[in-house]
């Protein structure tokens, strides 16, 4: 069984052999949630790649001290996987975040579709609720990097986005291709673009496809935003060596 993953400040020098205090939020949710003990052994991650193993030395009320056995530094996966989520309503965008990034999804674009009936009246306040569960779906993952989300994007940025992959997909029930044939890149930037509840309209995959996106199908299955993204990154990673 993996190690609990633990997110600590991308300041603290993490080197073997130190001694490193886990505090705050996630030295109380170690402490009291976790109810990690003395002995145990933890991964301690800034975030930004840096993994550092270690064994609880002492634990208080709402911190953990951790002796550093070993720290190493994943690279960057040479091939980067953007989604763009569309807004959706209740709690099915918090759903797609989360699953995105368990599934291994890189950076997170929130969409503001023509459908799309959430319109983020306080974006800071909505952004800061993906980015949390962005943080605590890459503890669950054990994740040594924090995937990014931006700011929200309107149609027009997105086309801009697209512009720059190596290869962008458009989920939509009504194309004739299928993701599971579609050629993956090793190295650059793959975009995946998940419409709202409402699905993507008729004008935006026309002018997806305009700037060289491919329209596929993931099969006879219509799903819903929450799952299509994530299903979807799956079909695309499974195609590089980042799953093999």
């Amino acid at each position: 069984m993996s190690n609990p993953v633990f997110l600590i400040d991308a300041a603290i020098e993490l080197v073997a052999g130190n001694t490193v205090r886990l505090d705050g939020d996630e030295g109380r949710h170690a402490a009291v949630v976790r109810r990690i003990t003395v002995g145990e052994v933890v991964d301690l991650c800034d975030g930004q790649g840096s993994r550092a193993t270690g064994t609880v030395a002492s634990v208080g009320k709402d911190w953990l001290e951790v002796h550093l056995d070993e720290v190493t530094l994943e690279q960057r996966p040479a091939l980067t996987v953007t989604a763009v989520q569309a807004l959706a309503k209740g709690d099915r965008a918090e759903l797609a975040v989360e699953m995105l990034t368990e599934v291994g999804v890189d950076v997170v674009i929130p969409w503001r579709a023509e459908h799309s009936v959430v319109k983020w009246d306080n974006a800071e306040k909505a952004l800061d609720k993906w980015r949390r569960t962005v943080r605590e779906a890459t503890k669950q993952a054990r994740r040594a990097y924090v995937p990014e989300v931006e700011e929200l994007h309107s149609t027009n940025q997105i086309l801009e986005a697209i512009a720059q992959a190596d290869l962008a997909v458009i989920l939509h029930e009504s194309a004739t291709s299928a993701l599971a044939q579609v050629s993956v890149p090793e190295v650059g930037n793959v975009l995946i673009v998940i419409g709202p509840e409402g699905g993507i309209s008729a004008r935006e995959l026309e002018v997806f496809s305009a700037a060289g996106a491919q329209i596929l199908r993931m099969g006879a299955s219509v799903m819903r935003t929450s799952t299509a993204g994530a299903v979807a990154a799956g079909v695309i990673l499974s195609h590089t060596s980042r799953w093999k």
